[in-house]
C-alpha cells in the first residue's frame, strides 16, 4: 500500500556543497532547480516541476513540446545530450540563448 507523502512539486535536497538559488541540479535521472539558495550539507528543496527558463546551446531550434535536456557539463539545456529535463514551454528559435521548460513533463 502507498502512503501520500508530499505534494511533489518540491522535493527535499540535501546537498554536499553550496547550491545557488536557480540553479539546475540533476540528480540521477531528475533535473531540478533550486528556488533559494542551499548551503552544503543543510536540508533545502529542489522545484522538480513548473516552467524554468534555463540557458541554452545555441545553433539549434525546437517545436514547443519537443523533449529537451540539462547538459550539467556545459550548464546548459540541449536537444540531444545530457539528463531528460522534460519539454520546451514555447518553440525555440535558432537565436535563442535560453529556453522555457516544463521540468520532467
Amino acid at each position: 500500500m502507498a502512503s501520500y507523502v508530499q505534494n511533489g512539486d518540491l522535493l527535499d535536497y540535501t546537498p554536499a556543497t553550496i547550491v545557488a538559488a536557480g540553479e539546475v541540479v540533476v540528480i540521477g535521472s531528475l533535473v531540478g532547480v533550486a528556488p533559494r539558495p542551499i548551503a552544503a550539507n543543510t536540508l533545502g528543496s529542489l522545484a522538480v516541476d513548473g516552467v524554468w527558463e534555463m540557458p541554452c546551446a545555441s545553433g539549434a531550434t525546437g517545436a514547443q513540446g519537443s523533449a529537451i535536456n540539462w547538459y550539467a557539463t556545459s550548464g546548459v539545456a540541449h536537444a540531444s545530450t545530457g539528463t531528460a529535463a522534460g519539454k520546451l514551454a514555447k518553440a525555440r528559435l535558432v537565436a535563442d540563448t535560453t529556453v522555457h521548460v516544463l521540468l520532467n513533463g
